[in-house]
């Protein structure tokens, strides 16, 4: 079983900046991917940014140049780090882990909500 705990959420105004963090905790050995996904009201959860085999990253195209996805090993985390937010990138932010990519939705977090004012 593998636990995932975020935080890291909060208000920003558009054009500012947040760190989500995800804390992994259990039994890590099958997982080869991660990820964040957003929800938006009334809309489906969406793939944001991926960590493959710890070495390769993915971003779906709107958040490409403005978020990093990243491990800290010695904090057991997964971060991700959102420069010049926009309104739509408002929502529910949800750390994942799988055995595959781009599936990596056998464990999820409870999610931690992002706002962006314009």
């Amino acid at each position: 079983q593998v636990q995932l705990v975020e935080s890291g959420g909060g208000v920003v105004q558009a054009g500012g900046s947040l760190k989500l963090s995800c804390v992994v905790s259990g039994d890590m050995s099958g997982i080869k991917a991660m990820a964040w996904h957003r929800q938006a009201p009334g809309t489906v959860r969406v793939l944001v940014a991926g960590l493959i085999g710890g070495v390769t990253t993915y971003y779906a195209d709107p958040v490409k140049g403005r978020f990093t996805i990243s491990r800290d090993n010695a904090k057991n985390t997964l971060d991700l780090q959102m420069i010049s937010l926009k309104p739509e990138d408002a929502g529910v932010y949800y750390c994942s882990a799988g055995t595959s990519w781009p599936t990596v939705r056998e464990y999820w977090g409870q999610g931690t909500q992002v706002s962006v004012s314009s």
